[in-house]
């Protein structure tokens, strides 16, 4: 097996998904409160964002921080470990971006 397929699966799995690194992405600049990203990630439900969510913050991807204040108020925002995917996702963007046409084709086929 070569050497970077093990860890190319590991990163996958952290990231992998519809909306994974859609969340992470609009985490990049700064904290997002939960009903904001909903509305940026619609139509995502309120269900997935959640799992979503959970999931990068047990993975140490993002920290969530509650507010004591009523309404209750919470901002996800990257951790250094989130942080240190930007470059891998600014790569992701560039390419996509290359390659949109060939892409775009290939998903009407």
């Amino acid at each position: 097996m070569n050497r970077c397929a093990s860890p190319v699966v590991n990163a996958i799995t952290l990231v992998g998904g519809k909306w994974k690194i859609a969340i992470l992405y609009n985490l990049q600049t700064e904290p997002v409160r939960f009903g904001e990203l909903k509305r940026i990630l619609s139509p995502i439900t309120q269900q997935m964002l959640t799992k979503q969510l959970r999931e990068l913050e047990r993975d140490l991807l993002i920290n969530r921080k509650v507010f004591e204040v009523l309404p209750p108020k919470v901002e996800y925002s990257l951790t250094e470990f989130g942080l240190s995917f930007m470059p891998v996702l600014d790569a992701l963007c560039k390419w996509s971006a290359e390659n949109k046409d060939l892409m775009q084709a290939l998903s009407e086929d």
